[in-house]
């Protein structure tokens, strides 16, 4: 399959891009989450952010494996994260977690956790874009909280 330059300035929306789907000749697609993979040197990181911090909860783990894992949920969020020094150095992501109460939010994590406050978005903030937003990180993750 051939990539088509996004660049161009031409429409992809013709007969022969990729992109032009209708629906009489696809099946509608219906997914129900997208669970991301965080990969980190010393899972004890992720676990401290993520379940000290966020209040996630493990579902399942197996921290004796050649790679420990295990899969995190609060609500109708789930990630895995990953114990592998080599993934952990070539992916550092940014998450966003958009919620109705981010004064609540940023309250408790300020309160409990104030050394992972990003130091560019350490207080809730009015963004140009309409939303309310404050960051956190720590050594392989950025979470940007939102609020709408």
């Amino acid at each position: 399959m051939q990539i088509p330059n996004l660049r161009q300035k031409k429409s992809l929306a013709n007969e022969n891009s990729i992109f032009s789907i209708t629906a009489s000749t696809k099946a509608n697609m219906h997914f129900t989450k997208l669970v991301p993979s965080v990969f980190y040197t010393d899972i004890a990181d992720g676990l401290q952010l993520f379940v000290d911090c966020l209040q996630f909860t493990i579902a399942h783990k197996d921290f004796t494996a050649s790679q420990p894992y295990c899969v995190l949920q609060k609500g109708n969020i789930s990630l895995m994260l990953f114990q592998d020094a080599q993934l952990a150095n070539e992916h550092n992501p940014e998450l966003r977690l958009v919620t109705d109460n981010i004064e609540e939010v940023y309250t408790q994590v300020a309160a409990s956790h104030p050394h992972l406050l990003h130091p560019n978005l350490n207080k809730v903030t009015l963004r140009p874009w309409g939303a309310k937003e404050f960051a956190i990180a720590d050594k392989q993750l950025g979470i940007r909280f939102q609020q709408w």
